[in-house]
This record gives C-alpha cells, sequence and structure tokens, in this order.
C-alpha cells in the first residue's frame, strides 16, 4: 500500500513537471522564439498560453518595445578641421526575432553592434559637415543621414531604427583653450583690419580737409593782401594829400600828436634837452620862441606875437585849420602844465632849466619855505672858469 503511494506520488510529480514545461506564456510588450535542439523553430507574436514540447525546446523571449543604446562618446574631426565631442543615443525596436537571434543572439549584442555603426555613421557625416553646420538648423539634415546610414548598417540584424539623436556636442576639454586663442586671434585680427581701414579714410578726410584749409587761407590771405594794399594806397593817397595841401601843419599836427602820447602820464619824466628839435614847438608855433608868453596871450585874448601871428595866418592856411591848430594847443598845454607851476613843469633832473628860457641849466636850487632869499652860504661863488671859488 505504501509502495503504491509512492509511485502514484512520483508520478504525479514528474506529471507536474511535464505539464509546467510543457506550457509558457507570451506578455503582450513581449514576442518569443521557440528554440529546439538550439534550432530555431517557432516565433511566437501572440500573447497568451503556449505548449512546446517538454525539455526539448526552449523559449527566449524578446521585448516588442523601444530598447535604447547609449553608444559611448565619439571624439569627431569636422570638415573645418575642428574636433567634438560628440554623445548620440539611439532607440530601435526588435521587428524580426529570428533574424534577431540569427544575427546578434540577444540585446546585449545587439547594443554593442548598433554602438559601433552609429559611431562609424557618426564620423562619416559629420566629417564632411563644418561646425556651424552642426551647429545650426542643418543639423536636423545631419541627423536624417545619420540615421539613414545607421539603418543600412543594422538592416540584416531584425531591428528597426526608430530615431538616432545627438545629445552634446561638446569641444574637447584639450582644446578648448587652443579654440579660444584662435577665436580671439582672428577677432584681433579682423579688428586690426577694420582699424586699418578706418585709419585710411580718417587720413583720407584729414588730408582733403587739410588741402581745402590750404586753399581757402591761401585764397583769404591774397584778398587780405590785395585789400590792405589797396588800403594803404588809399591812406598814403590821403596822406599825401593833406601833406601836400599844408606841409607846416601836418608837420606840427604829427608833432602834437607825438607830444600827447609821450606826456599822457602824469609820472611822465623825460631827461631831454627843452632847447631840442623835440621840444621846438614849445618854443612857439614857428619852432623858435618862447611859447609860453604866446599861449598866455592866446588863451587870455591877448595880442599874438607877431611871430605866431605869421605862423598862424599864413596865406596856405584858412581859418578851420587856424581853429584846429589852436584847440590842439590848448589840449597839449591842459595835459602838460599843472596849474600850480606852468612854466617850470619841464625841467631837466640833473642841470635842468624852466621852459622860459631862464636860468643857467646847471643846477637847480630849490627856494626857501618862507619866501625870502635862499642862504647865500648854501650857493658856493663860481670863478672864472666856472669852478667854486675857494
Amino acid at each position: 500500500m505504501n509502495k503504491k503511494l509512492a509511485a502514484l506520488g512520483v508520478i504525479v510529480v514528474l506529471a507536474g513537471i511535464l505539464l509546467s514545461d510543457s506550457f509558457y506564456t507570451v506578455n503582450e510588450a513581449e514576442q518569443a522564439l521557440v528554440i529546439q535542439f538550439g534550432e530555431p523553430r517557432a516565433v511566437v507574436q501572440e500573447p497568451g498560453l503556449q505548449v512546446k514540447m517538454p525539455f526539448i525546446q526552449q523559449v527566449t523571449f524578446y521585448e516588442k518595445r523601444v530598447l535604447p543604446v547609449d553608444p559611448p562618446v565619439e571624439q569627431v574631426i569636422l570638415a573645418d578641421q575642428r574636433r567634438l565631442d560628440v554623445d548620440s543615443f539611439v532607440r530601435y525596436r526588435i521587428v524580426d526575432p529570428l533574424r534577431f537571434f540569427q544575427s546578434v543572439n540577444n540585446e546585449i549584442g545587439a547594443q554593442e553592434r548598433i554602438a559601433t555603426i552609429t559611431n562609424a555613421s557618426l564620423r562619416r557625416v559629420l566629417g564632411n559637415a563644418t561646425q556651424l553646420e552642426v551647429l545650426s538648423e542643418e543639423r536636423a539634415n545631419l541627423m536624417i543621414q545619420i540615421q539613414r546610414a545607421v539603418e543600412n548598417g543594422t538592416s540584416q540584424f531584425g531591428v528597426e531604427i526608430v530615431d538616432v539623436r545627438i545629445g552634446r556636442a561638446d569641444v574637447p576639454e584639450g582644446t578648448v583653450q587652443s579654440v579660444y586663442d584662435r577665436m580671439r586671434s582672428e577677432r584681433e585680427r579682423e579688428a586690426a583690419e577694420f582699424r586699418a581701414q578706418g585709419f585710411e579714410q580718417a587720413q583720407q578726410i584729414r588730408a582733403r580737409a587739410d588741402r581745402e584749409r590750404t586753399v581757402i587761407q591761401a585764397e583769404a590771405d591774397r584778398e587780405g593782401q590785395i585789400l590792405r594794399g589797396e588800403g594803404d594806397a588809399a591812406a598814403i593817397d590821403i596822406l599825401a594829400q593833406a601833406y601836400g595841401q599844408d606841409s607846416q601843419f601836418f608837420t606840427f599836427y604829427r608833432t602834437l600828436q607825438a607830444y600827447r602820447n609821450s606826456l599822457a602820464s602824469d609820472s611822465t619824466s623825460m631827461v631831454l634837452s627843452p632847447t631840442g628839435e623835440f621840444f621846438q614847438y614849445f618854443q612857439n608855433l614857428s619852432g623858435s620862441g618862447d611859447i609860453a608868453d604866446s599861449l598866455s596871450r592866446m588863451m587870455s585874448g591877448g595880442a599874438a606875437p607877431e611871430s605866431d601871428s605869421r605862423a598862424l595866418a599864413t596865406p596856405e592856411a584858412d581859418p578851420d585849420t587856424v581853429e584846429r591848430a589852436r584847440e590842439a594847443i590848448e589840449s597839449l598845454t591842459d595835459q602838460s602844465r599843472p596849474e600850480d607851476s606852468p612854466a617850470n613843469e619841464l625841467q631837466l633832473r640833473s642841470g635842468e632849466a624852466p621852459a622860459d628860457g631862464t636860468g643857467d641849466g646847471t643846477e637847480t636850487v630849490p627856494a626857501p619855505a618862507d619866501g625870502g632869499a635862499g642862504d647865500e652860504s648854501a650857493a658856493p661863488e663860481a670863478g672864472a672858469d666856472g669852478e667854486p671859488a675857494e
């Protein structure tokens, strides 16, 4: 009895094992490949409970969903000889489990093969493109070319390439500084070129402006010289006509102007001989004699000396000329002779004499404060030869 129960239990266990190995379940996100002695026998893509031969056939499951492939970072040399570290990724789907099994066997082998093909496609496509195209809108067209290249390389794997993208495209760390230096040198070259062009234009503008300024200044100088010469000629002509009308009055008038300019300041001191040529009209209007008496008589309404009358009433002088001469003499007299001592203003600092001709012109002795006679002892007698007496 016990033996029968034991045999029955063994049979039940064996039947369970056979039954469990004869059935398998396919998930809706999976697909199965039945293999017998290493040879594929059937491809099951429908989900549900499936039957196989126990212990003889094995079932390999593959994903129906999209699978990722993340290739390692690949350094690519672009068409402009610039280097980029390109980080890409691929998405694929298994569409033919039998061919997939025969070519790459499993997903790990598929990832390695797809990563290798993807990097080779990146080098081939990006090697014909520049950095500007990689970083611009042309990048989409480059991605399409890369995806087609990967599809052509993986078509025998039984997979469908869903997408190929570049995650990052960075300059290698070792070439960052060199790229920066090259960019800076290019910008400096462009800046130097622009500066040179600007300097050239500035030089042209300055040269043109200098030329115009020189021409304008030369024309202005020429016109100024012409006008100045015409003015000088007119002035000389007028002076010649005036001098020709009355040469004596012209000489007298210019002498009065010299008096006015020389004796304008109250502090003016002149060390000159009162009988010299400069003070000839201080004698009278004709240049000789005592002008002090003439001026005093003219200003008091008295008769002028005969010599003065002749000087002021010459046939060549009209009444207006005489009147202007008298006004000039009065103005000069008011400026040059103070009211307190009109006759003794112009004296020499050493040996000066009054303008009326009195005195010997050797030494001026101040008068006593009390108005009396000076101290005779203060003035030594002069000898016959002019030396002081012993």
